[in-house]
């Protein structure tokens, strides 16, 4: 690492993000040059911490390859890429040695894996620690890259900006790679630069475009933004997956009721006490997500009713409270006893299916630039995601960016070239004018999405969603001109940025497909297609409205 006289820090690799995709990569990239990793917030802080469920590998004597591979095909109605699929469930036994090397303690049943089954899978595959998953696996990844000598962690370091070669001096080549971040440190609110010879973008998803999300308050999408406007490719943002069980409770913020549970047996009932899941799949309760959250809505609609509930009432007791302590516990500061009465759920906006378009070494369309993990579109999920593939994904692509990176060119070998950029001025400090401003219409972009853009859509709807979008991300670029210190400017500019771009990617797609649920054209088209996007490339007529990109902007 290296430091100039214009505060920038140069590293071989910079990580965005410090979910598992960035820690797994930053552990494997140490072994070949220093990385920088920078995070939002703490580094606990991310949605793989929120990861109740487990990590989806075969694993088992019954089962194989090709029945995770058929499941994680049927569940993306036709958008997977097969091949890249198979890449990854093949690789899956040696990826759950490599955490069990880190010291994820996975639960065991004797000496066997304790295997948990979920939505959509035809066999019990998922690995689990108890009922907190993400959590034990991003604890001992942080343990390991706190531990590791050429990894050095930015917590509360927010990326405003990707960074061009042609923006800090380079020439040839090196001009049109992406290079590093503008990263504002949110507890002095001093911009810093960060250059790297690889940048990966590891920065989860964007659960807070909506009202009523799964994901914590940093998932805004930072990354996804970034990319868009340095002009990286992205791709299906309109299959966003609404997490079918999130517990409804006026003080439960955010909680999450595992798939898991419903594969040790819970069934959803309806405010009659019926069960319902079997009028409309043939799994019924173990459908995938996108049929159980739209039938729990549709439920709801017919019924008036504000939720649905996960019955457990038949189960053992002492079963449960063993296999979900975390929920069991949480659930009774509800005051609700989880095996002992129904569980009110909601549906609540809860992973990004589209994203950064990669290839199966987790290239973007931009030279130099990877993206990882949520914040990356790959191939895996299409149209849906199946159940707990999530984690899978992550180390996967964590391990084949690693591999690739190493050959990347080396282009600060020594001090990076001083760095002179737009906009920036000696007071970074926000002003402050926009204060009402800014929480109305933090407000009013995640209602119109949550509104209008949910879990059935229509292009009437739809229509009115861009334009109420528009409106606002135009107010917040006014805004961010003033106060692009104010990291509660820059991440309403992001999600304002993302609304946009999933109305846009929704109104295109004339079909109902997995998560893009549309009552104008209710049936799959016998097209199959990618919905993609780019800056200043018209999609369905519209091109995202400008100004989107540029230090300055």
């Amino acid at each position: 690492m290296s430091r100039n006289s214009s505060d920038s820090v140069t590293s071989r690799y910079l990580v965005v993000g410090t979910g598992i995709a960035g820690l797994q990569f930053a552990l494997l990239a140490a072994e070949n040059g220093t990385v920088q990793v920078v995070t939002k917030k703490e580094s606990r802080e991310s949605n793989t911490n929120y990861a109740q469920g487990g990590i989806a590998a075969a694993v088992s004597p019954l089962d194989d390859f090709e029945s995770h591979i058929e499941d994680t095909l049927v569940a993306g109605d036709g958008l997977c890429d097969e091949a890249t699929v198979r890449r990854m469930v093949e690789a899956g036994p040696a990826l759950i040695d490599r955490l069990v090397s880190y010291g994820v303690p996975f639960s065991r049943d004797g000496g066997e894996w304790a295997l948990g089954r979920e939505g959509g899978h035809s066999r019990r595959r998922v690995l689990h620690c108890q009922d907190l998953t993400g959590r034990e696996i991003e604890t001992h990844l942080l343990e390991a890259a706190a531990a590791h000598p050429h990894i050095t962690l930015h917590e509360d370091h927010m990326g405003l900006e990707l960074l061009r070669g042609e923006e800090v001096g380079l020439t040839g080549d090196a001009a049109a790679r992406v290079v590093g971040a503008r990263v504002l440190d949110r507890r002095t609110l001093v911009r810093r630069t960060y250059l790297a010879d690889v940048v990966v973008l590891a920065t989860g998803g964007c659960g807070k475009v909506y009202s009523y999300t799964s994901n914590p308050d940093i998932a805004t999408g930072d990354g996804l933004a970034m990319a868009f406007r340095a002009g990286a490719l992205v791709k299906n943002l309109e299959f966003v997956q609404f997490h079918p069980t999130c517990l409804y409770h006026p003080e439960a913020k955010s909680f999450l009721i595992s798939e898991a549970v419903r594969g040790e047996g819970a069934v959803l009932i309806n405010e009659r006490g019926e069960r319902f899941m079997a009028r409309y799949h043939h799994q019924a309760d173990l459908a995938p997500r996108d049929i159980v959250a739209r039938s729990i809505d549709q439920e709801m609609k017919l019924s008036g009713s504000p939720c649905a509930f996960l019955d457990l009432r038949h189960l053992d007791r002492a079963a449960v409270e063993a296999r979900f302590p975390h929920l069991v516990k949480t659930c009774a500061r509800f005051g609700i006893d989880m095996a002992g009465q129904p569980v009110p759920v909601v549906p609540a906006a809860h992973y990004m299916c589209g994203g950064v378009a990669t290839d199966g070494d987790a290239r973007t369309s931009l030279p130099g630039l990877y993206a990882i993990g949520e914040v990356a579109c790959t191939g895996i999920h299409g149209a849906n995601r199946l159940a707990s593939n999530s984690l899978l994904e992550a180390v996967y692509f964590a391990s084949r960016a690693a591999e690739r990176g190493r050959d990347e060119p080396r282009l600060f070998g020594g001090d990076a070239p001083e760095v002179k950029l737009p906009g920036d001025r000696g007071d970074d400090r926000p002003r402050g004018s926009g204060a009402v401003v800014l929480e109305h219409d933090w407000d009013l972009v995640r209602r119109v999405m949550w509104d209008y853009v949910g879990i059935v859509r229509d292009r009437g709807r739809l229509d009115i969603a861009l334009r109420r979008v528009r409106t606002i991300r135009q107010t917040v670029e006014d805004l961010h001109r003033h106060e692009e210190a104010n990291p509660d400017v820059v991440e309403l500019r992001n999600i304002a940025l993302l609304a946009e771009l999933i109305v846009l990617c929704a109104r295109s797609r004339h079909e109902s497909r997995g998560l893009h649920s549309t009552t104008d054209h209710p049936l799959k088209s016998d097209v199959v297609a990618d919905t993609e996007l780019r800056r200043g490339v018209p999609l369905d007529g519209e091109t995202c409205s400008e100004p989107v990109g540029g230090a300055g902007a």
